[in-house]
């Protein structure tokens, strides 16, 4: 897996954190960073997807997918952390949050997150859909 700054690949464990704790990866594949999340999403471990979105972003890619599909338990505090990221990305890259099934997709649907941050059941299509929208002339 590449790093972003194609280097090193960053990997994120909270191996001190009780609980199921969380890892992250990160990818740059053309101008989109792909971060892989596993492990739980909750109060004690939304600093460390905040500290991965910002080192992320520092490179102001074209877009940022956040894959939750490996997380085991999104809480709102986790949800709420995803908010924050698309407010802060959405200006001027695209966003999107792959979560496929009951830990991930279903609490954000049941909020009503699908409304505000695009969601997608892949990686393959939502970084189609960024290429897509990038060689879109007509797309915001």
């Amino acid at each position: 897996m590449d790093s972003i700054d194609g280097l090193s690949p960053l990997v994120r464990d909270s191996d001190d954190v009780p609980g199921n704790g969380l890892t992250i990866a990160a990818d740059r594949t053309g101008g989109v960073v792909v971060l892989t999340v596993r492990g739980s999403i909750d109060i004690l471990t939304v600093p460390q997807l905040a500290d991965a979105v910002r080192e992320a972003m520092s490179g102001v890619p074209a877009g940022l997918i956040i894959d939750i599909t490996a997380v085991d338990f999104l809480s709102s505090a986790g949800m709420a952390a995803l908010v924050t990221a698309h407010e802060n990305i959405a200006p001027t890259s695209r966003f999107g949050v792959v979560a496929d099934g009951p830990a991930t997709a279903r609490p954000m649907r049941l909020v009503g997150l699908d409304e505000t941050i695009t969601m997608y059941s892949t990686v393959d299509e939502a970084a189609a859909q960024f290429a897509e929208e990038r060689d879109d002339p007509y797309s915001a």
